[in-house]
């Protein structure tokens, strides 16, 4: 079953609706200009009464990071319990390899050439556990690192799936389309933000977030 993830919660609020329609990671977005920013304590705030409510059977919690030192994301990964970070930015390949294994890398390539290198360079340093991505594909997007709402290309797509053990597709996912783009791409993960919001950035709309999980979850059709 394709795993889901509903990235840039920002209330508890949402994070209960996103699990309760079995979401299987929550991302929670530690970028100060990004209009789904929350603070460290807000997020652990949301985090602790998670835990509290569902123990053990919580999502997956990732922290979303763009160009932080990496003593800054452990301190985050530590204060708010977090399971995962999400490199966003241009992070160097050594970043990944002094967080060992509690991260994966985000990448937002041109165009195929550049995926192809980028992969090789980040894959090897990437997650084993298997409950985590080893790698994320987003929409390239000249002055955005994510959350742009624009579909990632499926050529691109395509030839990351094919050398990574567990792609997790970002880029204009929405109830709409995501099954479309499942069966093109076959990802082994899917990530929304924009895509399931309501007209207030930064809020989710619960009804899209319930439309968008119950799609992904449909059998896979093949693409036409």
């Amino acid at each position: 079953m394709t795993k889901t993830k509903i990235c840039g919660i920002t209330t508890y609020e949402d994070a209960l609706a996103a699990t309760q329609a079995g979401a299987d990671m929550l991302g929670l977005n530690f970028y100060p200009p990004s209009p789904r920013y929350v603070t460290p304590a807000q997020a652990r705030e949301i985090v602790d009464t998670l835990r509290g409510v569902f123990g053990k059977k919580h999502p997956l919690l990732v922290g979303v990071f763009v160009n932080e030192p990496v003593d800054s994301v452990q301190r985050t990964i530590d204060l708010v319990r977090l399971d995962l970070a999400q490199l966003c930015g241009d992070e160097p390949v050594e970043t990944l390899i002094a967080l060992d294994g509690r991260a994966v890398k985000a990448i937002r390539p041109v165009d195929r050439s550049e995926a192809l290198y980028l992969a090789e360079q980040y894959l090897p340093h990437s997650p084993t556990d298997d409950r985590f991505p080893a790698l994320l594909l987003d929409a390239y997007h000249p002055d955005l690192y994510g959350g742009s709402g624009v579909e990632a290309s499926v050529e691109v797509a395509q030839a990351i799936n094919a050398l990574t053990p567990r792609l997790m597709l970002a880029g204009g996912l929405t109830p709409d389309n995501v099954g479309e783009r499942i069966a093109a791409i076959r990802p082994w993960g899917i990530d929304a933000a924009s895509g399931v919001e309501s007209p207030r950035k930064g809020r989710k709309d619960s009804s899209k977030v319930r439309a968008f999980i119950e799609a992904a979850r449909q059998p896979i059709l093949e693409a036409v």
